[in-house]
């Protein structure tokens, strides 16, 4: 039998397919990518139709050479990573290294032969199948991966600099990146310009002949109805509670009847099971999960988790798709899973298919279990926490978008009250269906009104009593701010990124600090409204959705064989690089800007001027750095630039001084009023004392940036919490303290730190 090698990027991966492969091959992994371009140059010539140049990536050098030496021992050689765009690319380069005449392979073969293993899952049957029959190296689709790669690193490497030059070092553009956080502002933008504008309701409480009492409310006037000279009829605009108040008055004292009963029957179909996107969203929603967390999760349930006596399994399918289809062995299996385990009344006669969204590549199956002989409950007992949620998610969604439509009987009473509609819509859930194993969830932003409550049985033309009449004050909200779920369905109805992309989208806009999360949405800071300003002042053509969009589709295009990758970069660069050249002309010097102000230095008499610096605006003497005097500032409804007067609390621990608020990278902290000649600073009080040892509770940071709160005696105390604590007394135990919780299905919350207690309010 031919000796044969097969690499794969991971090291879980590799324990996995060793135990389907068993010991007549030698499985190794590559751990990632080998080589990449240069980190200190731009690594593209130019001059030469961007021809790439590629080095192996720092601490790979090890890895290569063990695989080369491998392969020289081999057959054959079967080249497996991920099936996707960056799976070809790492075969590819793997492939280039152990062919590279530098290698001084020598067998009785020469250069061993070289083939891709593809599989959607890593089960026994998908991994010996691959093998059983490899194809060639996919030169489009390695091609399509290197477009991208040298597209943004045309972007990252040339504007970045500008970046640095003309505002702060540090900062970055990215072809994609840069396009999420313009959709982010442009939504900040909406919020700060929207008028909130007051509207009422009327709500009637109703009971007929037959109970319970139920509520309907005033939708508009009857056909023929006095209203505002209306002889149709129609909605009734409630902008203040005069009207509404008008309204009662003619509908108190008069006669309520049932006009009207409407009954039908809905049905609400189940979803398809996940893509990326999708499954990103769901568990984001449902579980609170990071896009970046969700897909850590699911690569490992990709890769193999030991499970028990059985050894690593693959659990799902490959997590990176954008296709809803789904294999016919899979399909067998659900719907036998489904008779079983719910009955045969929940299965549809035939099987249920999806289409896939339009533009999808359909590369790869939806994401699924790999076997239904692993439900979740046992397998609960091998995998963490929050891997056995997530899968759970998987294993429901899937089992459900097999199952019959869930069936509603929906019932609408039209009421009169004088001339006056009033309507009632309430619904029972008649069979199940799909929603016996899953719900879906929404968005803020598309979440529908409740079905209702549940209605008598009434029959029209019955009269009926007026209980009550309930108007409430009302008032237009902004559009909400984006979530996790909101913003990667946004970013991929607008076409922009790939499913491998939206997690480190999403993660690299936080670490620039171009965008934090606030309560779970993300809101631009200073410094990412005011980059996006100017990229989309000077670089309008790659700030622009349907351009980046664009491109997306001319790499899909290059992936299908259709698009030549050198002609799709120089339809692109030619006209970036003359945006580039003015922009570096034209572009405002915001690091060397100083607008003069009417405002005198307090310590040397000289004008202040408006600086920028790492977190925005400021106030600095002109003479700087003769004088080092600095203020915050704000401006007034009229515009006038007032300065924020620094706030004393307390005195400096080294030399007495007054101790001064500051506010730094992390936020706010005290630090002497006589800096830089005594440079002691401390973290602020919280207002509360530590359980342990009674000293001030503190607002500290984790490595990561997440804000947490410490005893400011560490390390001699190590109490922390990562909830906010309230100088508020427990009410209901006495704990000397509450803490401020948030919660994605109630939002923000009060409770008592102590869980034996239980006590929570709403916060104020």
């Amino acid at each position: 039998m031919p000796k044969s090698l097969v690499i794969v990027e991971s090291p879980a991966k590799a324990r996995t397919l060793k135990k389907y492969l068993g010991r007549n091959y030698q499985i190794m992994a590559s751990i990632g990518h080998i080589k990449d371009l240069p980190k200190s140059n731009l690594g593209v010539d130019l001059e030469d139709d961007f021809k790439p140049t590629y080095e192996i990536i720092r601490g790979k050098s090890k890895v290569v050479k063990e695989i080369v030496e491998a392969a020289k021992k081999a057959d054959i050689v079967y080249l497996a990573p991920d099936p996707d765009r960056e799976g070809e690319a790492i075969a590819w380069h793997i492939s280039e290294e152990i062919k590279n005449k530098k290698s001084k392979i020598k067998n009785k073969n020469s250069t061993p032969k070289i083939y891709r293993a593809m599989f959607n899952e890593i089960t026994e049957r998908a991994v010996k199948e691959a093998i059983a029959n490899p194809v060639e190296l996919n030169l489009n689709l390695y091609e399509a991966q290197q477009a991208r790669r040298i597209l943004d690193r045309l972007v990252g490497y040339q504007i970045s600099p500008l970046l640095w030059n003309k505002v702060r070092r540090g900062l970055s553009a990215g072809r994609v990146q840069s396009v999420a956080v313009r959709v982010i502002c442009e939504r900040e933008a909406e919020i700060d310009a929207f008028k909130s504008a007051e509207y009422w309701s009327l709500i009637a409480k109703l009971e007929g002949g037959t109970p319970p009492p139920f509520s309907a409310k005033l939708i508009g006037t009857v056909k023929d109805g006095p209203w505002q000279n209306d002889p149709k009829g129609g909605k009734i605009p409630l902008p203040n509670q005069k009207i509404v108040d008008e309204i009662v008055k003619k509908v108190r004292n008069g006669k309520f009847a049932l006009t009207k009963v409407t009954k039908k029957e809905r049905k609400r179909n189940p979803l398809p099971p996940f893509i990326t996107s999708q499954l990103q969203q769901d568990a984001s929603r449902k579980l609170g999960f990071t896009a970046k967390k969700t897909m850590m999760l699911a690569q490992r349930l990709y890769e193999g988790i030991d499970v028990g006596q059985e050894g690593p399994v693959g659990l799902i399918t490959y997590m990176r798709t954008d296709s809803t289809r789904v294999a016919s062995q899979a399909l067998d299996a659900v719907r036998g899973y489904i008779v079983q385990q719910y009955g045969k009344e929940h299965l549809p006669d035939q099987a249920n298919f999806y289409k896939s969204k339009k533009g999808a590549q359909d590369a790869h199956e939806a994401i699924r279990p790999t076997m239904l002989d692993h439900p979740p409950e046992k397998i609960a007992s091998f995998v963490e926490p929050d891997m056995l949620k997530l899968y759970d998610l998987i294993w429901k969604r899937f089992v459900a978008s097999q199952m019959k439509p869930a069936e509603y009987d929906q019932t609408t009473f039209d009421i009169e009250g004088g001339s006056y509609l009033f309507r009632a819509t309430g619904s029972v859930l008649k069979f199940s269906g799909y929603m016996a194993v899953y719900l879906e969830s929404e968005d803020e932003e598309t979440k529908q009104e409740e079905d209702g409550e549940t209605l008598p049985d009434l029959k029209e033309g019955e009269s009926l009593k007026l209980l009550d009449l309930a108007p409430k004050q009302h008032f237009t909200e902004p559009p909400p701010r984006y979530g996790e779920a909101s913003l990667v369905k946004a970013l991929e109805e607008l076409g922009i990124g790939r499913p491998s992309t939206y997690a480190q989208i999403l993660t690299n806009i936080q670490e620039k600090d171009y965008v934090v999360k606030t309560e779970g949405r993300f809101q631009p800071t200073s410094l990412g409204v005011l980059v996006n300003e100017l990229l989309v002042k000077h670089f309008p053509g790659i700030l622009n959705v349907r351009f980046t969009a664009m491109m997306e589709q001319e790499l899909d295009e290059v992936e299908e064989g259709s698009r030549k990758w050198v002609e799709a970069l120089r339809d692109f660069y030619t006209p970036f690089k003359e945006t580039l050249a003015k922009a570096e002309v034209e572009m405002k010097d915001i690091k060397r800007m100083q607008i003069e102000t009417h405002l005198k230095c307090r310590a040397c008499g000289n004008l202040l001027v408006i600086r920028w610096g790492r977190h925005g605006e400021f106030l600095s003497c002109s003479t700087y750095p003769e004088c080092k005097t600095t203020h915050e500032f704000i401006r007034d409804d009229k515009g006038t630039i007032v300065i924020q007067e620094q706030e004393i609390k307390g005195e400096c621990e080294k030399c007495n001084a007054p101790l001064l608020v500051k506010r730094g990278r992390f936020g706010p902290f005290l630090a002497c009023s006589r800096y830089p000649e005594c440079k002691f600073t401390k973290a602020i009080p919280v207002g509360v004392n530590c359980p342990k040892c009674s000293s001030d509770l503190v607002q500290r940071r984790s490595r990561r940036g997440k804000v947490f709160y410490g005893c400011s005696k560490y390390p001699n105390c190590d109490y922390a919490s990562w909830y906010r604590p309230l100088p508020e007394e427990c009410p209901q135990c006495h704990h000397p303290f509450l803490i401020e919780k948030y919660s994605k299905t109630i939002g923000a919350f009060i409770a008592c730190p102590q869980k034996e207690c239980g006590y929570t309010h709403e916060p104020e």
